[in-house]
């Protein structure tokens, strides 16, 4: 086999070219029914959507075209064993941690971790100790771990099973050294990590080194995110021969659906070779676009910052905060991937040489944005600045039977996180259930609310309340 090669893609073309007539699920019988309602587009697309019959292979037991699109992956980052997820890197995150701990352990997870690394610590009973991370005033948001401050929490926890790291940061940040990775070996700590936007990483300089080069056991991958895979299109890679392949196998079944979807393992499969196909020169290209872009950006009065993920750039404007900026540019149809107080994300696509429709679109949008000129006014986001190292006040076993209250914002400081309160994008909980609440969580919440950030979490906030445990309850 070679990367050019794509199983899944070609196994679901020779399917559709003898016509074939379902008899099987799913209901739509290849696109045959219904045929009202659903666009051209759409109906020809279902044409797609398979089901595990002759010829087409099967995810969770895979000989076929699955297997080979899957050991083309593996050979691409060079892992022990690679693996396609059809339920986004969520089911990725919460597999890898369920499978190398067991309840009661305790597990070391930075602070700006994804929600679905804290799912997976409360579904397991772990004991979570959060590592607060360093702060990156240049580009206002938290980046990763120290080394004192992993080093400390060894100290007081020596005997932690895993070390769970983001890398990068949703913002792009690239920070975690080797050395970090390293010493969590040392102590012989499983080291976890959500890659989640960096499956391009195994590209040569500008772009950062990938942790499976570093020395992490699992890691997972949102091809989705940052290749042209479909949504909920993910890889798990496992390089550590310590890490338990049944094990592994066994939560991946179980928590993936056991009807996948062969439209996303087949964009899992394009996006694989598509990656293994970039030369120097496409990447030479991609990175020129970017920085056309980027000028025509500074044309506009807009600052424009560029973090250690070429694909990734923050935009200022004075006098505009993050939120205002964000809705300007959606006036002329360009939408981004979040924003804070003080700045817009965007990620960028991974074109090759050539393929200037995306870049050619985004300047015709843009000749049409009209920005005013404003006073210059600063809309920091919040700090949110914790202990270095924390465990949770009340652990996931105990928060099960506590009883709970609602209180106003403004009174919950130094009280018990009876829920978890996340401001979506970027998914990183502001409160976790079970810790305590600090002044500084209280004012974000505040500070969000009034700006209509969007939060999960939080059934009481519209009233702003939050629920915490009834402090002479627990335990009794």
């Amino acid at each position: 086999m070679k990367q050019t090669d794509t199983p899944i893609v070609d196994a679901l073309q020779r399917h559709i070219k003898q016509l074939p007539l379902s008899f099987h699920v799913p209901g739509h019988k290849n696109g045959l029914v219904p045929r009202e309602k659903l666009p051209a587009g759409f109906q020809s697309f279902l044409r797609y959507d398979m089901t595990e019959i002759t010829g087409m292979d099967d995810l969770h037991s895979p000989e076929g075209c699955i297997w080979e699109a899957q050991q083309l992956l593996t050979d691409l980052y060079q892992t022990r064993k690679s693996y396609f997820l059809v339920n986004g890197s969520t089911v990725g995150n919460l597999a890898m941690i369920m499978s190398v701990c067991k309840e009661g352990d305790t597990v070391f997870v930075q602070r700006n971790a994804h929600k679905s690394i804290f799912h997976a610590l409360k579904l397991a009973r772990l004991n979570p100790v959060f590592l607060d991370t360093e702060y990156d005033r240049d580009l206002q948001a938290a980046g990763h771990i120290g080394l004192d401050t992993l080093t400390a929490a060894y100290d007081r926890f020596p005997s932690a099973k895993a070390v769970v790291f983001t890398y990068p940061t949703y913002y792009g940040m690239a920070g975690m050294k080797e050395d970090i990775i390293k010493l969590a070996k040392q102590h012989g700590s499983f080291v976890l990590v959500d890659e989640a936007h960096g499956p391009h990483f195994i590209l040569p300089e500008p772009f950062p080194a990938s942790s499976l080069e570093l020395g992490a056991d699992i890691v997972v991958h949102s091809a989705h995110k940052m290749l042209p895979a479909m949504t909920m299109g993910s890889y798990l890679h496992v390089q550590s021969a310590d890490v338990p392949l049944e094990k592994l196998e066994f939560y991946l079944q179980a928590l993936q659906s056991s009807s996948p979807s062969y439209p996303i393992m087949a964009s899992l499969d394009a996006a694989r070779a598509y990656l293994a196909g970039m030369t120097k020169a496409d990447q030479s290209f991609a990175l020129q676009r970017r920085d056309l872009l980027a000028l025509l950006l500074h044309r506009k009065g807009i600052e424009v910052i560029f973090p250690d993920d070429p694909l990734k750039m923050m935009l200022r404007k004075s006098g505009y905060s993050g939120y205002e900026l964000q809705k300007t540019l959606e006036q002329v149809h360009i939408y981004t991937e979040m924003a804070d107080a003080a700045q817009v994300l965007c990620t960028l696509p991974l074109v090759k040489q050539g393929d200037d429709a995306f870049f050619n679109e985004a300047a015709q949008k843009l000749s049409e944005l009209k920005l005013e000129e404003r006073p210059a006014c600063l809309f920091p986001a919040p700090i949110l600045s914790q202990q270095k190292v924390s465990a949770l006040a009340l652990s996931y076993k105990e928060q099960e039977t506590a009883p709970i209250e609602w209180k106003d914002i403004q009174e919950v400081t130094g009280r018990i996180a009876a829920e978890t309160i996340i401001p979506y994008p970027p998914g990183i909980p502001c409160i976790m259930s079970g810790e305590k609440i600090a002044e500084e969580q209280t004012l974000a919440v505040e500070e969000w609310l009034q700006q209509g950030v969007h939060i999960q979490g939080g059934q009481k906030l519209k009233e702003k309340k939050l629920a915490v445990f009834i402090d002479n309850q627990i335990n009794n």
